[in-house]
């Protein structure tokens, strides 16, 4: 290479080894920054404690490499909570406060005590399962340590795990638009789960009008809905109505009837022509079909 460059560049010895000696050092400063991670970092900076626990994370994600995943998709969805305080509590008493120490969400611990103020009460542990906002593994949790008073029943692990014995349901009429969850599981046919279904599918709708909208709840087919139907009775007066000339994105998106692009078109006709007089303004809407219409109207307040 020396006598390359020599005879291509005319380069002397000298020149030479100078050229070489630069290269050298910016070879040396090029590797600096690895070499200061590698030997300065680690032996400088993180202490003998830091680098044991490093070492834990590191194992704990070899052998379980969805561990933290899937703890935070616990937490998430309410079902763990690194600081659960597990004690002995009365469901019909604690507060929202006393709730989340359990592990509760504050919206899980909401809607519990929002069920006791419109007079729910809980006559015996199993009753809490019965909420849709309580999984079956959550209650399984809280069962030994949950304790009613003035009743004589008192939860005792091993009773619980004896099956109980069937109870013929007698046939009641319920008024499903203000049921709680306790009160459609009397309906001789719908069990604890069909309760929770029909109580959170009901409660996005904003209340059913009319029967039939029961086969929307998921897994009623026609056969439960042909054994329920004669069992229930509907009061369109608890509805819960939308003001449709003043309603925004957010009070619309959660219905079940309405994708986003009929919301975004609902509000940018009014924006443009002004409010809706009735339900036959809507069909000014191109993107609304008369059943979609149809569906939606006994919600809508004009």
């Amino acid at each position: 290479m020396k006598k390359w460059l020599n005879n291509y560049f005319g380069f002397t010895k000298r020149e030479y080894n100078g050229l070489l000696a630069l290269m050298i050092i910016l070879l040396l400063i090029s590797m600096l920054p690895y070499a200061y991670a590698k030997f300065w970092v680690n032996t400088a900076l993180i202490s003998n404690e830091e680098h044991v626990a490093i070492q834990k994370l590191i194992l704990v994600n070899q052998q379980e490499p969805n561990y933290y995943a899937n703890m935070r998709k616990q937490v998430e969805d309410g079902e763990a909570n690194p600081t659960t305080t597990l004690f002995k509590f009365d469901p019909n008493v604690i507060d929202v406060a006393d709730w989340q120490k359990l592990g509760l969400s504050v919206k899980q611990a909401q809607s519990i005590v929002n069920y006791r103020n419109k007079g729910g009460k809980f006559y015996k542990p199993e009753d809490l399962k019965k909420m849709y906002t309580i999984s079956s593994k959550k209650f399984e949790q809280l069962a030994p340590y949950i304790t009613i008073e003035n009743t004589n029943t008192k939860y005792i692990k091993q009773e619980y795990a004896k099956q109980a014995p069937y109870v013929k349901k007698e046939l009641v009429i319920v008024e499903i638009n203000s049921a709680d969850t306790l009160q459609l599981d009397e309906i001789k046919g719908v069990g604890a789960a069909f309760a929770r279904r029909i109580a959170k599918y009901r409660d996005k709708l904003g209340g059913f009008y009319k029967k039939e909208q029961l086969l929307e709840v998921y897994g009623l087919d026609s056969i439960k809905f042909n054994e329920i139907k004669d069992q229930i009775k509907i009061d369109a007066t608890h509805l819960k109505k939308i003001k449709i000339n003043t309603a925004e994105f957010d009070d619309l998106k959660n219905h079940p009837y309405l994708k986003y692009k009929q919301i975004n078109a609902i509000i940018q006709y009014r924006k443009q022509h002004g409010k809706y007089n009735d339900v036959a303004d809507l069909k000014k809407v191109a993107i609304l079909t008369p059943q979609i219409i149809q569906t939606i109207a006994p919600y809508l307040i004009f």
